[in-house]
């Protein structure tokens, strides 16, 4: 594949970038990565406020004691025996 000038630019471009935010303390890059992401995936109100509704009625089912937790250890290696199988 052969590379306009204009593709060669970007990349190096794009390489300076990724060295500059390599460099950078934890927590911007934190922040980099945070911005990034959001640009390719934006926040949709309408979904957290369906995470929240879901959260504050799984939390008053165990606090009721209608359902029981599994702690994630159980969880995570139930996960692993059926995806090694």
């Amino acid at each position: 594949m052969v590379l306009s000038r204009i593709e060669k630019h970007a990349m190096h471009g794009t390489k300076e970038i990724i060295r500059k935010a390599e460099s950078l303390p934890v927590e911007e890059r934190v922040r980099v990565v945070d911005s990034l992401l959001r640009s390719l995936n934006p926040p949709d109100s309408s979904i957290d406020k369906k995470w929240a509704a879901t959260a504050k009625k799984r939390l008053a089912e165990i606090r009721s004691g209608l359902i029981k937790p599994i702690p994630g250890n159980i969880v995570f290696e139930k996960v692993q025996r059926r995806y090694r199988q």
